[in-house]
C-alpha cells in the first residue's frame, strides 16, 4: 500500500483476524489514522505477532515469528494495531522473548516503544479528541483484557465515542471481566469459556443496547457467536468501524448483503 498523509510515518499492523475475518476494521484504522494526519503504510512482509505460540508455551517459534515482525516494522515512526491483544504482545512481551540477546534485544525494545493500539494512539499520541462520524443507535462497550490490563485502554474509546453524532453509550455491567475468549483458552476449556461468555451476553442484554463494541476482534467474534446462538438481535462491531463512520455494512457474524443486479 502506498503512503498517505503528511504526518508521522505509521505502519499499520493489520492482525491475522482482521485480515481473515473483518477487513473493514483495517480500512477503518487507515481512515482514522489519515484523519489524524498520519502517513500510513501497510508493510507487505508482516505476519502474526506470535501470540498464539507464546501463550501456548512455544517460545522458540514465538521468537522466530517475532524476529520477522521486527524486521518488517523497523524504520517507521510508529506501529499501530487495531487490537490491544496484538499490540500488547509486541509492547509487553517482546522484551522478554529477547532478553539478554545483545543483537535482538535492542531491536525488540525499540519496536515495543513505538507500538500502540489504535484508539490509544489516536488519543494519547496524536491528541485526537473528536471524530467526524455518525451512528444512529445505542451502544455498549466491552473492555478487552489485553488492552485494559497491559495497555491501560479504558477511557480513550469512550471519550471518542462520546463525540459520534447520534450515538448513545450505555454502561455494561462487569465490562472489565473477560468474555471467555482468551485465544486458545476457548478451545482448551470450551465449557468454562461458554459459562463466561454467557454471563457477558446476559449483561449485554441487560444494558438495553442495540450494538456491542470492543477493540479486539477475537473478543468480538466470540461474543458475536454466542449472541447469535442465543437468537439475540444485538449487533457486534469493532469500535474503529463506528469511529471511522464505516459501520453501515453487515455486523460481525451477519451475512453479506447480495449485490444489486441491473436489469
Amino acid at each position: 500500500m502506498t503512503p498517505t498523509g503528511t504526518g508521522p510515518r505509521v505502519a499499520l499492523f493489520v492482525t491475522c483476524l482482521v485480515d481473515l475475518y473483518r477487513p473493514t476494521v483495517g480500512w477503518s484504522a487507515v481512515k482514522l489514522l489519515e484523519a489524524a494526519g498520519c502517513t500510513v503504510e501497510v508493510p507487505a512482509g508482516q505476519t502474526c505477532c506470535g501470540q498464539p505460540a507464546y501463550n501456548s508455551g512455544d517460545r522458540a517459534d514465538a521468537r522466530t515469528i517475532a524476529e520477522g515482525v521486527i524486521r518488517a516494522f523497523e524504520g517507521y515512526d510508529f506501529v499501530v494495531a487495531p487490537s490491544g491483544s496484538c499490540a500488547g504482545m509486541i509492547k509487553a512481551h517482546y522484551g522478554e522473548l529477547f532478553h539478554g540477546d545483545p543483537n535482538w534485544s535492542p531491536r525488540a525494545e525499540a519496536l515495543s516503544a513505538r507500538t500502540f493500539e489504535l484508539v490509544s494512539f489516536l488519543v494519547d499520541v496524536m491528541g485526537v479528541s473528536a471524530v467526524d462520524a455518525r451512528f444512529a443507535g445505542t451502544v455498549t462497550y466491552h473492555d478487552s483484557c489485553s488492552g485494559l490490563r497491559e495497555l491501560g485502554i479504558k477511557a480513550q474509546p469512550r471519550a471518542l465515542l462520546a463525540t459520534v453524532d447520534g450515538l448513545a453509550l450505555k454502561d455494561l455491567a462487569d465490562s472489565e471481566v473477560c468474555c471467555g475468549f482468551g485465544g486458545t483458552f476457548c478451545v482448551k476449556y470450551g465449557e468454562i469459556s461458554d459459562k463466561i461468555v454467557s454471563k457477558k451476553t446476559a449483561n449485554v442484554a441487560a444494558s438495553g443496547a442495540g450494538t456491542l463494541l470492543a477493540g479486539d476482534l477475537g473478543c468480538l467474534l466470540n461474543m458475536a457467536g454466542k449472541l447469535k446462538r442465543e437468537g439475540s438481535a444485538v449487533e457486534v462491531r469493532h469500535v474503529a468501524e463506528v469511529l471511522a463512520g464505516l459501520a453501515d455494512g453487515p455486523a460481525i457474524g451477519e451475512p453479506r448483503k447480495p449485490a444489486k443486479t441491473v436489469a
